[in-house]
């Protein structure tokens, strides 16, 4: 099988989230343990296997995703990784629906290079701050809220972007008060900049103590930050050491995420 490593909500290389990619050339998924295996090899935040499909049917692609040490059940930046493997090598042309555990996801190609993701909206439900999350995280929450099952993440707003970039969180005592892990966020200090809010993600629990571009938190990021500023489409800036943008346009319970992919390695996967 070919696989490719693709960097996601980027249009350069080296920057964004990497995702290990393959395409199956059977019509079923291996067992577990081989994906696993694999993803593991790969050891990116995600890896992505998808196969093809029969016509005629509510989806074109299956599609699931691994971390190196666990199955998830959404995954942005690997989706739009494997669309845009789909477009640039020919595998699939338009817009593309993958079956997946969350549910049908679609992906639509731009003609500028970028792709659009179509995923439901994560629900959010205000809670109390956990005991601890404050000197695990290094600063204090303003509000916090649980993003529901897809994530199953904190989502924290603290005060402002420059407390979001200097973060240095206790991964390991951040991984006791989240399912998945935490997004930390805040209104961006100049929208000039060409953001209208910052984020990290840090998801110890899945073995990715900070995650580089996250799309499925945006899921939750974007009605959030929508309500706030007043507008359905905003862009995100996701201040990891490697950065990215998604665009993101509310649309009630489904959410756009849009961004551009690079492909930087392709190679044979040998055994």
């Amino acid at each position: 099988m070919r696989i490719r490593i693709v960097d996601a909500f980027t249009d350069r290389p080296y920057t964004g989230n990497p995702a290990g990619v393959l395409l199956l050339d059977h019509d079923t998924f291996p067992e577990d343990g081989r994906l696993q295996s694999v993803a593991l090899e790969v050891n990116h935040a995600e890896t992505a296997f998808a196969h093809r499909l029969p016509e005629g049917g509510d989806a074109d692609w299956a599609l699931r995703w691994f971390t190196p040490v666990a199955e998830v059940a959404m995954c942005g930046h690997a989706t739009l990784a494997t669309a845009h493997v789909l477009r640039t090598t020919g595998a699939h042309t338009g817009p593309v629906r993958f079956a997946t555990l969350s549910g049908v996801l679609i992906a639509t190609p731009h003609e500028d290079g970028s792709l659009t993701l179509d995923f439901p909206t994560a629900p959010l439900t205000p809670v109390e701050v956990p005991d601890g999350v404050a000197e695990a995280l290094g600063a204090e929450p303003l509000t916090t809220f649980d993003t529901g099952p897809n994530t199953g993440d904190l989502l924290i707003e603290v005060a402002d972007e420059k407390t979001v970039r200097g973060l240095t969180p206790d991964h390991k005592a951040l991984a006791r008060h989240s399912e998945r892990g935490i997004i930390a966020t805040a209104r961006a200090e100049d929208p000039s900049q060409g953001y209208d809010f910052v984020s990290r993600c840090f998801f110890p629990n899945l073995g990715i103590d900070e995650d580089p571009v996250t799309g499925s938190a945006h899921t939750a990021l974007a009605p959030y930050w929508s309500e706030r500023l007043g507008r359905p489409g905003l862009t995100g800036l996701q201040a990891s050491p490697r950065s990215g943008l998604v665009r993101t346009e509310l649309r009630g319970d489904r959410t756009r995420l849009t961004g551009h992919a690079v492909t930087v390695i392709e190679g044979e996967l040998l055994a």
